[in-house]
């Protein structure tokens, strides 16, 4: 199979095991996929290498996320033989998946589960903290 053929089996692979709804973007020859909603993967695929990453956040400032994924693993996908590749490939994109999961929290107020970067202080979503829900009248 050439390079070629196998660049474009990856992208047809990374593209199913991806966490629905996904988006695919190319930024300077770099195909990153952005899976799941809530995003939860990131996957970079360049001209030599796989880079699996589970979707974070950092506030820059107030009210100013800014995408800071952290790296699950990174693979050569030139030096593998097909079968292996794509299981460890499949295997990172689930486990930055379950990693990114297990960062959720669950609002005190109205019991719904969020990303880390949807939570204010206090076990309190954004929203129930926008809300006030804190107050008494």
């Amino acid at each position: 199979m050439s390079t070629v053929e196998r660049y474009e089996q990856l992208l047809a692979f990374i593209s199913t095991h991806m966490p629905e709804p996904w988006t695919q973007d190319d930024v300077d020859g770099v195909v990153i996929f952005t899976g799941g909603s809530p995003s939860e993967v990131v996957v970079r695929l360049t001209d030599t290498a796989v880079i699996v990453e589970e979707y974070a956040v950092k506030w820059e400032r107030s009210h100013m996320p800014v995408m800071r994924p952290r790296r699950v693993g990174i693979v050569k996908w030139r030096q593998l033989p097909e079968s292996q590749l794509m299981t460890i490939i499949g295997e990172l994109i689930k486990g930055a998946r379950e990693t990114r999961r297990a960062r959720y929290h669950t609002c005190r107020f109205c019991g719904r589960t969020r990303p880390p970067e949807w939570m204010a202080d206090d076990g309190i979503c954004q929203r129930c903290s926008d809300r006030d829900v804190t107050r008494v009248h």
